[in-house]
């Protein structure tokens, strides 16, 4: 027989809040919290905001003895430690990273794993700076050969922080996620734009499933609010040019053809996921079950900025394989699902296919299609992290028997049924995509 996961932790950290319960307020308040860029200098960019995780301090939610790594730790990775505190406490575990004293359920770390999804960190642009200002040839022009040239002084890479290379790696998250935790069982980073949470999610169930694990910690984290990453996303055509004085909410909005496209955020969105049999035998209450996941690709995505020069299918194809997989996982059918929760960035190409790979898979013998859930016009497209800020959005409106109403943003709320099955969903850029399917355990 097979053994479902269950979530036992949430821990989503996003300019929405800090915590299960502020993440949930949020959502029922219909809270936009998309701003001016606060982080740099933004005026000279074409887009301008956000939204921006306040109020995170690293050093609170790391042991004493761990604070000096902090310096080593880019944006990403702390918003993945911060965001996994949140979920171990959360799921009452006790860990290396607890203080002394505090109670909860004492972890076996062989027994626990860690699947993070992360994005291309980048560097920050004054460490950078400082290290090109050394490598310029005779006429003050940026040379590689002095960039790269060893010798006496002569090689600007080396002029870089020590530890530099340490501090960006993608896997940088789960390495010190695993440290400060004692987790000792499977571990793994997942790349894969935004479908990366979910399909570490999905893999953290299948470790599991397979006896490996009897816990893992999962999700991921990403930023890309820095001039790299916003200059990046600015190019490949899924940024609206929005000036520090611009409302969000008049040009950010999923599934509707006047949207002129979407806005970037950071978070972190991890969740402690377990053995069923596990969770039950410590006491825990679980949010939601895990019963299905599914994983795909689609052959030809759409990238905005290569529109000219190349074509893309109609539908999002990956993601409409990988809700039909997910699904006959879960020995559900889509009239069963009560709602989807998926990426609807404002992007109206993306946004469509996306809508059509849910009604292909989830449309019911009359046509019509569960209720949809977004979040990326309230915080922003948080990349990495966000299937699993969209994972923790579910599991809460299964445990609290509500779907908000300010959150959905294509069709009604069901009157006639309380939510006990949803489906999260997420495309990406490269075409990944994958589909968890999340039931009530009341």
């Amino acid at each position: 027989m097979r053994a479902h996961s269950v979530i036992t932790g949430l821990g989503p950290v996003s300019s929405l809040g800090l915590g299960a319960d502020t993440f949930w307020d949020m959502l029922n308040e219909g809270t936009t919290a998309i701003a001016p860029i606060e982080s740099f200098d933004p005026s000279g960019f074409r887009v301008q905001i956000a939204g921006q995780v306040q109020g995170a301090n690293i050093r609170e939610y790391v042991p004493k003895s761990y604070r000096k790594a902090t310096k080593v730790m880019a944006r990403d990775t702390e918003l993945a430690v911060i965001a996994a505190k949140l979920a171990a406490d959360d799921a009452g575990l006790k860990t290396r990273g607890s203080e002394e004293g505090d109670e909860g359920h004492p972890i076996v770390p062989a027994r626990v794993g860690c699947q993070i999804g992360a994005g291309l960190i980048a560097a920050e642009t004054e460490e950078l700076a400082r290290a090109v200002a050394t490598a310029k040839d005779d006429e003050g022009v940026f040379s590689m050969k002095k960039w790269g040239t060893e010798g006496e002084g002569e090689s600007g890479m080396n002029n870089l922080p020590p530890l530099w290379l340490l501090k960006y790696l993608p896997n940088m998250l789960a390495c010190h996620v695993t440290i400060i935790h004692g987790l000792e069982g499977p571990s793994n980073t997942i790349m894969g734009a935004e479908a990366s949470a979910l399909l570490s999610i999905g893999e953290s169930a299948r470790v599991i499933e397979r006896g490996s694990a009897d816990i893992c910690f999962t999700g991921g984290a990403e930023s890309r609010i820095n001039p790299l990453g916003l200059v990046r996303w600015d190019y490949a055509g899924r940024l609206v040019h929005a000036q520090a004085d611009t409302n969000p909410s008049e040009i950010c909005k999923p599934f509707d053809p006047g949207s002129t496209n979407g806005l970037l955020g950071e978070a972190g969105g991890m969740l402690v996921i377990e053995r069923e049999s596990h969770a039950n035998e410590r006491g825990a209450t679980p949010y939601a079950r895990i019963t299905g996941f599914g994983a795909a690709q689609t052959p030809r995505p759409y990238i905005p900025a290569a529109k000219d020069i190349r074509g893309h299918d109609e539908t999002e194809r990956g993601l409409s394989a990988s809700i039909s997989l997910a699904l006959k996982e879960s020995g559900r059918a889509p009239e069963d699902v009560d709602a989807v929760f998926t990426l609807g960035i404002g992007n109206p190409v993306l946004d469509a296919m996306e809508l059509g790979a849910i009604r292909e898979s989830l449309s019911d013998d009359h046509g019509d299609t569960p209720p949809i859930v977004s979040i990326a016009h309230k915080c922003g497209n948080t990349m990495a992290a966000h299937a699993g800020l969209l994972s923790a959005a579910a599991a809460l409106c299964l445990k609290h028997a509500h779907i908000p109403q300010s959150s959905i943003v294509y069709g009604q709320a069901r009157s006639d049924r309380t939510p006990r099955v949803v489906v999260v969903c997420s495309s990406s850029l490269g075409g990944q995509a994958g589909a968890l399917v999340l039931e009530s355990c009341a």
